[in-house]
């Protein structure tokens, strides 16, 4: 017997170190017991506290629910009712963690079925259960679920067209329950919490308008089958982080009061999101939706993270509403992304740094001329291919005007990076005494200056590799610093030229996007500069001889300047990103040079011959709408020139429409008559004028065909469809 004992202790000693000790703590967590009439009896008279509240032990239980049980599982239902049900201040809860569920688990018919309206609700509900229920109809009122049968009972007086609801009174804990059967809580309006953590759902799951009043918690679940959520309202916060759906999830029209979490969940068939209102924050981060994800007409309040989910088929945004941002960052769009119809709020845009799109696989639909504003990344560094992608994604579509947004988007990014470069500290050329004034102290500056002799900083990330620079100081002065080559002066004057080319084709023209901009711009070089020119011809001199222009000519004039200001003014801010910064740097470029030569001109005073005739010619030959590409400012010294071209009437009240006209022959060379200076006593302060104005029309014609370039389809297609 002793050797027998001990052979026997050998072999257990031998498996017990073959078999892992968590498999066998988990043969022994996992182990169940079938559930007899008997056994449930004895656990409905002796319920455990559970987190303060009473609840019905069925744990680790086999529960036979199938129709050859028949008499099991009427008097299953038949037990539990009557003790789920019963009157108290405290409700019994129920949990069936690690339980075995056979057959079809009718949960609703667990709850208290009453009518739910106004005048009618069950006594046997406490206050605060009441004060629950009866918050239901605000949701109602505010939502769309009023199409919903107990949304109209407490929204009537009525109560013959009352309908009626299965109140859950307790709280449900499902913590790795396994049902094999269907699961039904429709209609159902659970009063507490649901705890549900990788619970496994064999087959169709059915919460079909149900009412979640306290947090929900579904981690981990695993829904083999299709579940149906369709118009649920969820109260409080609801948790389906790392969900498996392995077949369609149907979210349709319900609605988060909370925030809800559905981070890490695998959507294998379709996802229903459609006319679903998320009144807080919708977290989708790392997602993935391996068939269509439908999000028509959902109605977003807070932020909407889908960080780096997966969407390798369509995923539909048409007529959603975006109260605020949406984050796409590290996101990968493999099929369609549909933005069709939806509305943005002015705080919210689409935040799509490391987005994975590629445009000749996938493509992103939105109204033309507003999706492409709400693109938005924070650096152009890492994000240019993602810029480059979306622009060519709207220019196979026709969209010119959101790829040249894009483009905006991109040269934008542009200038701040030359910004950085020309006024931040460069770490790699910055002297000794330079750092310590920056902040950095005298031993963190040596390092500084070791460490760039061996290798030179590329970013802002290798100072924290540093022994001596503590994660204070980064955080304090990483902004004021930058990471590149050591510039010569040459260099630095380059990119300070880029730096303003790129500024003034920004404000301008919108990097060449905006063809209303350029013309407003335009309009009111033409409306100044043909005031002035009206200014020193018709304005001479007081004395001896007075030779000013009349009243009626003076207010001409002025109300023209105003009309053509005016329109050109409202152009430019309601197509400039920065109006005011397009007027000043407008202004720099028009204002400066030509007031000097006025003041000039007034100083020194006129006295030269012809005086009493204007220093303005027209061509008397035609009166014609002229396109006059070749044309200069000033006529040849030639006879026959200056018989063709005569002085300006300055007896004729339209005589003011000239300087409008030769203003607008100067910048883009169309006019309706061919009007230049003379060459005979003409100052040179004036004509110096003229060919100020010349050389910014060589310019500004340069800048409006470019612009025409970009934002008329034929001629796009022509330099970018190559």
């Amino acid at each position: 017997m002793t050797l027998r004992f001990t052979f026997a202790l050998l072999c257990v000693l031998f498996l017990s170190f073959l078999v892992p000790a968590p498999v066998l703590a988990a043969q022994t967590q996992f182990e169940r017991t079938p559930l007899t009439l008997e056994i449930l009896q004895e656990r409905l008279r002796t319920p455990i506290l559970r987190e303060g509240n009473l609840t019905v032990d069925l744990r680790q239980m086999v529960i036979d629910l199938r129709p050859e049980n028949a008499s099991f599982r009427d008097s299953f239902y038949q037990l539990l009712r009557k003790e789920l049900q019963k009157a108290g201040a405290k409700s019994l809860g129920l949990d069936l963690s690690y339980s075995l569920v056979q057959g079809d688990f009718i949960g609703s018919d667990l709850g208290l079925r009453t009518p739910l309206y106004a005048q009618a609700i069950a006594p046997i509900f406490t206050s605060t259960e009441q004060a629950q229920l009866e918050s239901l109809r605000l949701v109602c009122l505010q939502s769309l679920a009023i199409a919903a049968k107990d949304c109209r009972s407490l929204l009537t007086t009525d109560a013959t067209t009352s309908g009626e609801i299965n109140v859950f009174r307790g709280a449900l804990t499902l913590v790795n329950t396994r049902f094999n059967g269907q699961v039904e809580f429709a209609n159902t309006f659970f009063l507490q919490s649901i705890d549900a953590q990788n619970a496994t759902f064999l087959q169709t799951t059915n919460w079909h308008e149900a009412r979640f009043s306290r947090i929900v918690n579904f981690t981990g679940a695993n829904f083999r089958q299709s579940s149906d959520f369709h118009g649920s309202i969820f109260f409080d916060k609801a948790n389906f982080k790392q969900v498996q759906f392995q077949e369609n999830a149907d979210f349709h029209t319900s609605i988060f009061q909370k925030a809800v979490n559905f981070n890490l969940v695998l959507f294998k068939q379709m996802a229903k999101f459609s006319q679903v209102q998320w009144h807080d924050n919708a977290d989708f981060s790392d997602v993935r939706f391996v068939n269509q994800a439908q999000f028509t007409k959902a109605n977003f309040h807070q932020f909407l993270f889908l960080t780096d989910a997966s969407f390798e088929q369509a995923v539909i945004f048409r007529e959603a509403v975006f109260n605020q941002p949406v984050n796409l960052r590290g996101a990968s769009i493999s099929s369609l992304a549909d933005f069709s119809d939806a509305s943005f709020a002015q705080t919210a845009f689409l935040n799509v740094p490391g987005l994975n799109f590629n445009s000749n696989q996938a493509k992103i639909l939105g109204n033309i001329g507003q999706i492409g504003k709400m693109f938005c990344v924070p650096s152009l560094q890492g994000n240019q291919n993602v810029l480059r992608n979306l622009g060519q994604n709207f220019r196979q579509q026709q969209q010119i005007a959101d790829a040249n947004q894009l483009e905006y988007t991109k040269q934008r990014l542009r200038l701040i990076e030359l910004n950085q470069k020309l006024l931040r500290t460069n770490i790699n050329s910055a002297s000794l005494s330079r750092l310590i004034s920056l902040g950095f102290s005298s031993a963190q500056a040596e390092t500084i200056l070791n460490r760039r002799t061996i290798q030179m900083f590329r970013d802002s990330s290798e100072l924290l590799t540093l022994a001596d620079i503590d994660l204070e100081t980064y955080h304090k002065l990483s902004d004021r610093l930058s990471f590149r080559e050591p510039l010569a002066v040459g260099g630095w004057i380059l990119q300070a030229w880029s730096w303003l080319a790129l500024s003034v084709l920004l404000l301008l023209s919108g990097y060449g996007t905006n063809f209303w901009l350029v013309f407003g711009v335009g309009g009111v070089a033409i409306a100044y500069f043909g005031l002035l020119f009206w200014l020193v011809d018709r304005y001479r001199r007081l004395h001896p001889t007075p030779i000013i222009p009349t009243y009626y000519e003076t207010i001409s004039i002025l109300l023209g300047f105003s009309c053509l200001a005016f329109f050109s003014l409202l152009a430019i801010f309601r197509n400039a990103e920065q109006p005011w910064l397009t007027l000043g740097c407008l202004f720099i470029i028009i204002i400066p040079v030509p007031i000097t030569l006025i003041m000039r001109l007034y100083q020194q005073g006129r006295y030269h011959d012809l005086m009493d005739v204007s220093y303005f010619t027209e061509d008397g030959t035609f009166r014609q709408l002229r396109l006059l590409i070749g044309r200069l400012p000033v006529i040849p010294r030639n006879q026959t020139f200056r018989e063709r071209y005569m002085p300006l009437l300055s007896d004729r009240r339209w005589n003011w429409l000239n300087y409008y006209d030769f203003s607008l022959n100067n910048l883009v060379r169309l006019g309706f008559n061919d009007i230049r200076l003379r060459d005979e006593h003409l100052p040179g302060i004036i004509a110096t004028l003229a060919w100020y104005q010349w050389s910014l029309g060589v310019l500004y014609i340069t800048l409006i065909l470019w612009t025409l370039s970009r934002t008329i389809p034929g001629l796009n297609l022509l330099i970018y469809l190559k």
